[in-house]
């Protein structure tokens, strides 16, 4: 409790970024221009998601957690254990609201913005400047303005990132002593987010995220 009270601010900021990220989620992006001679590029098909949102924060949160878990069975510091779940859930809102926001500014569009816009094929214009005339479903076309950054590369990176650097306390990777199986240790959270991100461009193809490239 008194551990609670002392870092009552922490956790009232921590509830702040939470609600923050969520307003950033309800709210409409900016929609940048696209018009009919940039859907060539947008056609990629429209599929789900092929990495599900919600194995983000168990790779994310929940995994980092339980190590920290075990690490105070081991240890009976509960400080430790505070500050790490603390640590974790700051890395990570954090990193969700910049880039909710970055996406929600930005208003890139996806790689299959074309089946988000017209789901039955029949693509319609404006015969002025020739923007897209969607007649999507709205929640869809919403997320279909929400390209860039990746939120599921962010989270991991931002979950696993901490996890890396809680376990180079730990095991003082960085002692001088010249222990390489240490920095394995390290490297290995961020092995798994890098294989995590490279996974999903695998599945969801190259060519479509490639995209990306070219339209920076």
């Amino acid at each position: 409790m008194i551990l609670a009270r002392f870092h009552m601010y922490d956790w009232i900021i921590l509830l702040l970024l939470a609600v923050i990220d969520g307003l950033l989620n309800i709210i409409e992006p900016f929609h940048r221009f696209v018009g009919k001679d940039m859907m060539t590029d947008l056609r990629y098909p429209l599929k789900g998601n092929t990495v599900p949102f919600w194995a983000v924060p168990i790779f994310g949160i929940i995994l980092p957690s339980a190590i920290f878990l075990g690490i105070y069975f081991k240890k009976k510091n509960f400080y430790d254990l505070h500050h790490g779940i603390l640590g974790i859930l700051y890395s990570v809102l954090i990193t969700a609201v910049i880039t909710d926001a970055i996406k929600d500014g930005v208003g890139r569009p996806r790689p299959d913005f074309f089946w988000r816009c017209f789901p039955d094929g029949k693509d319609v214009y404006d015969n002025i400047t020739t923007g897209v005339i969607c007649h999507g479903e709205k929640s869809v076309i919403k997320e279909g303005h929400k390209s860039f950054p990746s939120g599921h590369s962010s989270w991991s990176f931002a979950g696993l990132g901490f996890l890396a650097w809680y376990l180079a306390g730990k095991i003082a990777a960085f002692d001088r002593k010249g222990h390489v199986a240490k920095l394995c240790i390290v490297f290995l959270p961020l092995l798994t987010a890098h294989l995590w991100l490279f996974l999903e461009w695998m599945i969801t193809g190259i060519t479509g995220k490639m995209y990306l490239l070219v339209l920076l």
